[in-house]
């Protein structure tokens, strides 16, 4: 049976929600993002491109190209709920979707086109999103994913488009190499250095030079390129790892500061694990100093979600990794090899009084929030913490800070 795969992306996602907020913002150019010189656009209106800006870029950089650009450092807390709105509608209208980050869907719509014509119910789905959550969308439908997410580009913006099956290399032909998925900064530069500028020089390319020049990821372009790529509908995204930042304001050396933003980065995370009844079993943390060169160290520990064994393993990291006494710039935690259970009591160590204590401060930070309730050794980390369980099934929230 031929495949129908729909791809849907909300257009300029966290601008189009500051704009519903506040209807002002319409027509007018529109930065989200760290509002400092350090943050980073994360989302940037139509009106802004046209000055060079994109996302991703040092908010520094895009205020330079369009002063008259309004800055927001957005809500993380709006997107995700109307993002949830959207995934509610999606859900109800499709048998099998996708939700691939806080503003991209696909879905399969395969053997729909008996009972309805696969785009023309795709164009009732994209109208319905529109008139019940008010936010721009665009859709492309062909018979795999990578065309689709193609075609949803070519699209844009608050349009559709649907390729027919047979015409896939004609389609992508004519295009850029960018535009097809995995085809990064260095990746490009590669296919230009080799003469490629077109998608259709690649479908040219016997494969094995590709796979030459760039190993299996020269193979997968080459696949894409033709139209042949159908990697598989993912429903649930099982997270094998969890992580939190900090960029300083200004680069610090204040030693105080630094283990603070730390311990309440482990601590943050140990409650994550126990939220979602998960454990795990590696640890990383992350140093950046002022002239940009980044340190990193993991260790192996027994799986465990517990604030004792957890936030002292963080705090060893740090204090090994920190060595250089400079200016540091960021710091960062992850944790990773996630698997679900719950924490293996200790008969030796373990007390009654210590995991009373554990149950107590989860209740209370469940209930009334995640900053409610903290050690003394967090207090003064400002905003260490997130706005969803990260155990749901949900992308991150910042998988929408991509190129766009």
């Amino acid at each position: 049976m031929e495949k129908n795969i729909l791809h849907l992306d909300l257009d300029t996602f966290f601008v189009s929600c500051e704009r519903l907020i506040d209807s002002r913002l319409v027509n007018r150019p529109l930065l989200v993002g760290g509002t400092g010189d350090r943050g980073v656009v994360a989302a940037c209106s139509y009106e802004t491109r046209v000055f060079g800006v994109h996302s991703g870029m040092s908010m520094k950089v895009a205020r330079n190209l369009c002063p008259e650009a309004i800055v927001i450092r957005g809500d993380a807390s709006i997107y995700t709920k109307y993002s949830h709105l959207v995934t509610e509608i999606i859900k109800e209208k499709v048998p099998v979707f996708e939700k691939a980050s806080v503003d991209e869907f696909y879905a399969d719509l395969t053997g729909m086109d008996k009972f309805h014509g696969c785009y023309k119910y795709a164009s009732e789905l994209r109208q319905s999103i529109i008139k019940n959550s008010g936010l721009p969308i665009s859709f492309g439908l062909s018979v795999n994913k990578i065309v689709s997410k193609v075609a949803t580009g070519e699209a844009k913006p608050n349009n559709q488009l649907k390729i027919d099956a047979g015409f896939e290399k004609s389609f992508l032909g004519p295009l850029s190499i960018r535009k097809i998925p995995s085809v990064g900064e260095k990746t490009y530069q590669v296919l230009r250095n080799l003469g490629v500028d077109k998608v259709k020089v690649v479908q040219q390319m016997p494969i094995e030079m590709m796979t030459s020049a760039l190993g299996a990821n020269g193979a997968t372009i080459w696949k894409r390129a033709n139209g042949i790529d159908n990697p598989p509908l993912v429903p649930f995204h099982e997270r094998k790892s969890i992580s939190t930042e900090r960029t300083f304001n200004k680069d610090t050396i204040d030693v105080k500061q630094l283990r603070t933003t730390i311990f309440a980065m482990a601590e943050n995370l140990a409650f994550q694990l126990r939220r979602g009844n998960k454990i795990a079993g590696v640890i990383s943390v992350k140093i950046r100093y002022s002239d940009f060169n980044t340190y990193s160290k993991q260790v192996k520990i027994p799986y465990s979600s517990a604030d004792h064994v957890i936030i002292p393993k963080v705090m060893e990291l740090f204090e090994q990794l920190y060595q250089r006494r400079l200016l540091v710039r960021l710091v960062g935690v992850k944790i990773n090899d996630i698997v679900s259970g719950h924490y293996q009591i200790n008969l030796f160590d373990d007390t009654e009084e210590m995991l009373s204590l554990y149950n107590a401060m989860d209740h209370i930070r469940g209930r009334y929030g995640e900053a409610s309730i903290m050690r003394a050794s967090s207090m003064g980390a400002n905003s260490i913490g997130r706005f969803d369980n990260p155990f749901n099934g949900e992308p991150p929230t910042v998988l929408a800070h991509r190129n766009q």
